[in-house]
C-alpha cells in the first residue's frame, strides 16, 4: 500500500466479519487506485480500517451465501441429466463406428435437433428450447465426456451461429435462419483462412458490391461442420481500404453454385468432426444476406469468439473427465499382485491429481459461464 499506509495485522483489533466485508473493497481498491481507497475509507491504519459509514451497510449487509458457481438451477439439471442418458444410451454405442469412419453418422445428427441440441439458447418463439448459456455448456459436456467430435457440432451451432442470428440479425433472418438452425439446419461459421489464423482480421477474401447484390471472392480453411452445413456465415472484407473494419459478414446456403466444400483434413483426434476449406469463386448473395451491419464483422467475430472459447472449455472438460471415467474404470478391474491397481498408492497420487485438474478446469468454464450470463466482464476468464 505503500509508505504512508500502516497497516498492521498484527494489532489490529477489528473483527474478522468486518475485515471479510471490507476485503473486497481493499482489495479492488487499494493495489490499483490507493488514492479512491484513502478517500473512501480515511486511514487505512488498523484502528480506522472499518469503512466509513455511508459504505457499511454496502460492503456488510449482505449475509446470504451466493451459490457455487457450479450449482445448477432445476433447468439445468434436467438438460444436464437428459443429455448424459442421450449420450450414453443413443451415442455411444455409434461412437467408435464414427471415429474410424472419419464422419458423423447423419442418425446422430437427426437425433441432436430431435432432442432440441442444436438450438438450446434460440428463443421458444424461433422454435428453439429457449434456455441458458450455461445450459448449453452443461450439454456440451456431457456429449463431450462420450464424442467430442459430436459435441464440437453442437458447440459451434449453439455458441457461435445460434448466438450470431440472435443478436446480429434482422427479425426476417432471425424467423428464417433460427428456425431452420433449431429444427433440422446446421450451420458453419467461415472466419480462418491459410494466412489468417491467430491473425483472423487479416483474411484476404472480399466481398464487392454489384448492383444489389454482393460478390464473395477467396476460400477458408479449417472450417468446422462444413461437410453437415447447409448455412454458411462467412466473413469477407467489403472495403478493404478500412482495413480490418471493412469486414463483413454475409449468410451463405451450400446450394449457391459459388459455394464449394473443398477436401476434408486428415486428422489426429475428434477425427468425426468435418475440417474442411471452403472455396468462394463468384459466389453471389443479395443484400438481405448481409448478417449484422457493413463493417461489424470484425466486431462480431470478436464477441463470438470470445463466447464461444467457454464453449470449447466445456468441451474439453467433458473429454477429460470422459477419459478420466474410462481410465479409472480400468484401473479398478485391472488386477496386479492379487489387488486392483487403483489401490496401489502410486496410482492414486496420479488419479486424484487428474480429478483435481478437472474440477477446477471445470470451475474456470462455469465461472466464466456465469459471468457472461450475468452481463459482467468476462474475456480474460474465457480466455483462461
Amino acid at each position: 500500500l505503500g509508505s504512508s499506509c500502516s497497516l498492521k495485522m498484527t494489532s489490529c483489533r477489528l473483527p474478522m466479519a468486518r475485515l471479510a466485508c471490507t476485503g473486497k473493497a481493499l482489495r479492488s481498491l487499494a493495489f490499483q487506485q490507493p488514492q479512491r481507497c484513502f478517500d473512501r475509507f480515511g486511514s487505512l491504519k488498523s484502528s480506522t480500517l472499518a469503512p466509513a459509514h455511508r459504505y457499511a451497510r454496502h460492503f456488510c449487509s449482505n449475509n446470504h451465501a451466493r451459490p457455487a458457481v457450479t450449482s445448477w438451477s432445476d433447468d439445468e439439471e434436467m438438460m444436464r441429466d437428459s443429455v448424459k442418458t442421450f449420450a450414453r444410451d443413443f451415442l455411444a454405442p455409434r461412437v467408435q463406428k464414427m471415429d474410424e469412419a472419419e464422419r458423423l453418422d447423419p442418425e446422430v445428427v437427426a437425433a441432436l435437433f430431435e432432442n432440441g441440441l442444436m438450438g438450446i439458447e434460440a428463443p421458444t418463439e424461433y422454435g428453439g428450447v429457449g434456455l441458458n448459456f450455461t445450459s448449453a455448456c452443461l450439454a456440451v459436456e456431457e456429449v463431450a465426456k462420450i464424442d467430442p467430435s459430436v459435441a464440437v457440432l453442437m458447440d459451434i451451432q449453439n455458441t457461435l451461429l445460434i448466438t450470431a442470428f440472435n443478436v446480429y440479425g434482422t427479425e426476417e433472418q432471425k424467423q428464417e435462419y433460427l428456425s431452420r438452425l433449431s429444427k433440422d439446419t446446421v450451420a458453419s461459421f467461415c472466419l480462418s483462412e491459410p494466412g489468417s489464423g491467430s491473425d483472423a482480421f487479416a483474411l484476404k477474401t472480399a466481398a464487392k458490391k454489384d448492383g444489389g447484390d454482393w460478390i464473395i471472392e477467396g476460400s477458408k480453411c479449417w472450417i468446422s461442420n462444413a461437410m453437415e452445413a447447409d448455412v454458411f456465415v462467412v466473413f469477407a472484407n467489403a472495403d478493404p481500404s478500412k482495413g480490418h473494419k471493412g469486414i463483413t459478414a454475409f449468410i451463405v446456403e451450400k446450394n449457391n453454385p459459388g459455394l464449394q466444400v473443398g477436401k476434408k483434413e486428415v486428422k489426429l483426434g475428434i477425427r468425426a468432426s468435418s475440417t474442411c476449406e471452403v472455396i468462394f469463386d463468384g459466389c453471389r448473395v443479395p443484400a438481405s444476406a448481409m448478417l449484422g451491419e457493413h463493417g461489424q464483422g470484425y466486431k462480431m467475430a470478436i464477441d463470438l469468439l470470445n463466447e464461444g472459447r467457454i464453449g470449447i472449455g466445456a468441451q474439453m472438460v467433458g473429454l477429460a473427465a470422459g477419459a478420466f471415467d474410462y481410465a479409472l474404470a480400468y484401473m479398478c478391474t485391472r488386477k496386479q499382485f492379487g489387488k486392483a491397481i487403483a489401490d496401489f498408492q502410486g496410482m492414486q497420487f496420479q488419479y486424484a491429481r487428474a480429478r483435481m485438474d478437472i474440477e477446477a478446469a471445470r470451475v474456470l468454464v462455469y465461472n466464466a459461464a456465469r459471468l457472461k450470463e450475468s452481463g459482467l466482464p468476462f474475456l480474460q476468464e474465457a480466455a483462461m
